[in-house]
């Protein structure tokens, strides 16, 4: 829906795409129907805002296709997630190629992915930290891309869509075509890509906060606690239903704000925004689940 028409999309501003994403969130099938699951939709936008035309032919369109899968690696397991800036990957320009080392994790879908968006130091003795690393696009079938494991998970490592790899950089080679943009863009490159994301993630939390209090309202009208009386007689499941109602209501407003206001000044403007509906929707699904798990008792388990 949110791509533009020529490449088969809509071209649904934010705003309206925030809409549709809810609907699909209410599914857990609904993204990946429509061609717009994470990671993929973040790379999918990144590669159509900066990506050359040998990227978008290679990489983009075959993706856009749903023909391949993407992913995208940044966290490290000796640096900390909540710092990009500060990175261990390294990639060197050796002639015509980047020469990366190094090693990633959490990279959610590497598993059955064909290529790879690396976020690595490129610019070591740049000033500003902002301006160090880049991202290169790594097919998963360059020698020296190892994943050496899908992280798991409450004890579930996951396949496919639904794994989180650690993988392992050893003298990876790639033409120095295959960086996005210029040397030194990587950051502002992933805020970008990270910015918008947001707005799909949150929205699909509430389809998922809409769904479970569905299901949640539904169990407290059928169950019986006793004869002649059912779980919504009781005043805590009565107050965790209208809790969530008021919550899930204030967080889908406090999304299309964000996204109106992405549409009309760009994500950069929106970067409080962004931040706060990262956090409070994360937290507002959190606690409607976790009510209407309890109101299906062990079933809910």
């Amino acid at each position: 829906p949110f791509l533009p028409k020529d490449h088969g999309g809509m071209n649904m501003p934010f705003l309206e795409f925030a809409a549709v994403s809810e609907i699909l969130g209410a599914s857990p099938l609904g993204h990946y129907t429509f061609g717009c699951q994470a990671p993929d939709i973040g790379n999918i936008e990144l590669l159509s805002m900066f990506g050359n035309d040998q990227q978008k032919e290679t990489y983009l369109r075959p993706l856009m296709a749903g023909e391949i899968r993407s992913c995208i690696a940044m966290a490290e397991p000796d640096r900390p997630g909540s710092n990009p800036t500060w990175l261990d990957t390294n990639a060197v320009l050796d002639e015509d190629e980047y020469v990366i080392n190094g090693r990633k994790w959490f990279t959610s879908c590497v598993d059955g992915a064909a290529f790879c968006i690396v976020m690595a130091v490129t610019n070591p003795d740049e000033e500003s930290r902002h301006k160090r690393a880049s991202m290169i696009i790594v097919p998963t079938n360059t020698p020296g891309f190892e994943i050496v494991r899908n992280i798991p998970i409450m004890g579930d490592v996951g396949k496919g869509f639904f794994s989180h790899g650690e993988v392992q950089y050893t003298n990876v080679r790639v033409p120095k075509e295959n960086i996005i943009q210029t040397p030194g863009n990587g950051f502002r490159l992933a805020q970008e890509r990270l910015g918008p994301g947001r707005i799909h993630h949150c929205m699909r939390w509430i389809g998922i906060c809409e769904r479970a209090f569905d299901m949640m309202c539904q169990r407290a009208v059928d169950r019986k606690v006793k004869p002649g009386a059912t779980l919504s007689d009781q005043p805590v499941i009565r107050t965790w239903i209208s809790e969530s109602r008021a919550e899930i209501n204030a967080s889908r407003l406090l999304i299309l704000e964000c996204a109106k206001k992405i549409d009309d000044e760009g994500a950069p403007a929106a970067r409080t925004e962004i931040s706060l509906i990262k956090f409070h929707v994360a937290n507002v699904l959190m606690k409607v689940l976790d009510r209407a798990i309890q109101t299906h008792g062990a079933l809910g388990i």
